[in-house]
């Protein structure tokens, strides 16, 4: 493993920048999450006809900028704190999330994302991809994320995984959202390979990562407990709505 990038990679996780994150106490530990390098296949090579996959689904992405909508929704997925994440899975949740008025289900989101989220560090740092827009010497969709970007592994996509992970957790809550909870979260990691940010391999195994990220985070008594309190508040909130 690249010894050097682990730790810039844990450094990064530690920042305020990154969102509410430094903030929050996850319920498990970087060391008590998986380690995906042997639980996933790695990313293609210039030989794998995958890797022929990523590199025209990049330029498929960059064409989707052309369309002033979905660029315009992929610069607003690409903003890296919880607060704006949660917002964009309002609509497809049914209900307006808030710290304030959700408090129960806010901090289900908080802390389980930040949990979940743990799983990319290891594989970023062991395989160290080249991001498509380096690899390829292109543009990003918003130039601004250059800096933030550059250097920093590219498989598996934390922002996918983060978009997933909210999928899974608020589908335990309201299950009847399922199929528009996912439509979301696909939408959101498709927005990384319009960005130019990731590759579509590194979208695609995103899923996986989050899956394996929920399904250790099932083992978290204290999880268990706030589960319970984040229904209870939407069955009130579901009987408000009624």
């Amino acid at each position: 493993m690249n010894a050097k990038f682990l730790t810039f990679s844990l450094a990064l996780l530690m920042l305020l920048p990154l969102g509410s994150r430094a903030q929050v106490q996850p319920y498990l530990t970087m060391d008590e999450m998986p380690d995906l390098v042997p639980c996933l296949p790695a990313p293609p090579d210039s030989l794998d006809p995958a890797f022929g996959v990523d590199v025209l689904r990049f330029y498929w992405g960059k064409q989707q900028r052309q369309d002033p909508e979905r660029a315009a929704i992929a610069v607003r997925d690409a903003v890296w704190q919880l607060d704006t994440l949660f917002l964009l899975f309002n609509e497809p949740f049914g209900y307006a999330l808030s710290r304030e008025k959700t408090p129960e289900i806010y901090t289900l989101l908080e802390r389980g994302v930040s949990t979940i989220e743990q799983v990319r560090v290891r594989p970023k740092a062991y395989y160290a991809r080249k991001r498509p827009f380096e690899r390829l010497s292109e543009s990003l969709l918003d130039e601004s994320e250059r800096p933030l970007l550059t250097g920093e592994g590219s498989f598996p996509s934390g922002h996918t995984i983060r978009g997933w992970s909210v999928a899974l957790i608020l589908t335990e809550i309201n299950p009847a959202a399922v199929q528009a909870l996912f439509a979301r979260a696909g939408v959101y990691g498709e927005s990384r390979v319009i960005a130019g940010a990731h590759w579509q391999s590194d979208v695609d195994i995103s899923a996986k990562a989050a899956a394996i990220g929920y399904a250790r985070l099932q083992c978290s008594e204290e999880y268990r407990k706030q589960v319970a309190r984040a229904k209870a508040e939407f069955r009130r909130l579901s009987r408000g709505k009624d």
